[in-house]
């Protein structure tokens, strides 16, 4: 047992020293070194955007509805004197459809039967005026005779007061006339009334474009009946111009304070793949809506449809112009965000980044997105030299597509920047990993066919 223990230590020590002699060759014969990933500065044009997706809407949609209930029973004809349906042109007072209007027209008729009768009423009245007023003229001459006999022997205290009092009744009897003459009237002012409310339900039996444009939508079939209660039914949706249209696009609360009326527009519908629309800020509406935890704010921009290619509810990829560079010097955005390990730097880098970036050098390396006092927005980009880098201070304009515009001293078109670092091993001349004594070699065969 005891020679066993001794024989696995001496295999175990021989193996460690085999293993460690391989990898302090393998190193010998090896070195790594750190090189740096750089881009060239550019010269170009930088176009910066919000991209967003929004819905062609008309700019104008009337909904027709129906304020009276019935079964439809018919559709109008259009301007070309087609049946009304979807896409139909259609001018202000064209019939749409009519519904059923049996009990209506029964109504109006009763109502304007009413009327006549409270007209003959009012006739009657007169009539009967004029015949109180004569028994008035009567009773006042018998009592005018009354009163010239007086109580005697030829008129008696009896009859003397009933002629008093038949003058008395003739009186408030014609004032009762003139009473039931205003009665009537009123009468017939109500049955007028009534007959005009019967008359226009009538009418809105009858379903006419209260607006021309093109119908985009029918909401009914012959046969369907509609109910107005609350609410009137909406049986057609009108747009009122084609040719000018509207895209409502949600823009992120993030992006919505860059948006402002009359700023350019550009997008694209997948109906015309390859073509750009263009159009403007109409509006910003204040009434926001959240999804998701996400605030967006729909954004009106116009457009002109004068081709009337563009139809309703396309979706569109909108992209808001917010800045427009021309002719600048462009790096990609990641230079800006690289900073350089301790000691990769040359010392004079701090005094080359200025008093505007205080500190020491790692300090320096992270001012990007600082501001100046001149209240532009400063960084930093790294430059090769040799095997360190040095930093240029820079002011940073716009930024779109992974590019963003820099100026600054030292800083032109195709000077180097840093973007990233790689590692890489090189191997020292005439030694290669097979070089190892401890590598297992295979066998070679030398000119005269000897083995080696």
């Amino acid at each position: 047992m005891k020679r066993f223990t001794k024989q696995t230590l001496v295999s175990v020590v021989l193996v460690g020293f085999v293993a460690s002699a391989a990898f302090l060759y393998q190193q010998r014969g090896n070195r790594s070194s750190t090189s740096f990933r750089t881009v060239a500065v550019k010269r170009g044009d930088l176009v910066a955007t919000i991209t967003a997706t929004g819905t062609v809407e008309p700019e104008e949609v009337v909904d027709v509805g129906a304020q009276v209930a019935g079964k439809i029973v018919a559709f109008g004809k259009d301007k070309h004197g087609k049946t009304i349906d979807y896409g139909s042109v259609v001018e202000n007072g064209t019939v749409l459809a009519q519904i059923d209007d049996t009990l209506y027209a029964a109504n109006a008729a009763e109502a304007r039967a009413q009327l006549q009768q409270a007209k003959a009423g009012v006739q009657r009245a007169e009539a009967d005026l004029v015949q109180l007023q004569a028994k008035l003229v009567q009773a006042g001459q018998d009592w005018k005779r009354g009163q010239e006999l007086g109580p005697s022997d030829a008129l008696s205290q009896s009859d003397y007061d009933a002629l008093r009092s038949a003058n008395e009744i003739a009186k408030a009897n014609v004032d009762v006339g003139k009473a039931a003459i205003v009665q009537a009237r009123y009468a017939v002012s109500q049955a007028e009334a009534t007959l005009r409310r019967e008359e226009q339900n009538l009418n809105y039996c009858t379903i006419r474009s209260p607006v021309k444009g093109v119908i985009i939508d029918r909401r009914v079939n012959i046969g369907q009946t509609v109910v107005s209660s609350l609410n009137a039914p909406s049986l057609f949706l009108i747009a009122k111009d084609l040719k000018r249209l509207q895209v409502w696009v949600a823009v992120n609360e993030a992006d919505i304070g860059n948006i402002r009326p009359g700023q350019a527009v550009t997008f694209t519908v997948d109906a015309y793949p390859g073509q750009v629309f263009k159009g403007e800020v109409g509006k910003v509406r204040l009434n926001a809506s959240m999804t998701q935890n996400v605030v967006t704010y729909t954004v009106e921009v116009n457009t002109d449809n004068s081709d009337e290619r563009l139809l309703p509810y396309l979706t569109a990829n909108v992209q808001f112009l917010v800045n427009e560079r021309h002719n600048v010097l462009l790096v990609p955005s990641s230079a800006l965000r690289w900073t350089p390990q301790p000691g990769q730097e040359v010392p004079e880098s701090t005094e080359q980044m200025g008093n505007s970036f205080a500190g020491n050098q790692k300090d320096a390396a992270t001012a990007t997105a600082k501001g100046g006092e001149d209240g532009q927005t400063r960084g930093v980009v790294w430059v090769p030299t040799g095997a360190k880098v040095r930093a240029i201070p820079v002011h940073i304009g716009a930024s779109t597509n992974g590019l963003t515009e820099v100026q600054g001293d030292g800083l032109e078109e195709g000077v180097l920047v840093v973007v990233g670092t790689q590692e890489k091993v090189k191997a020292d001349k005439g030694k290669t990993a097979s070089n190892s004594p401890f590598t297992p070699q295979l066998f070679r065969r030398n000119s005269q066919g000897q083995r080696q």
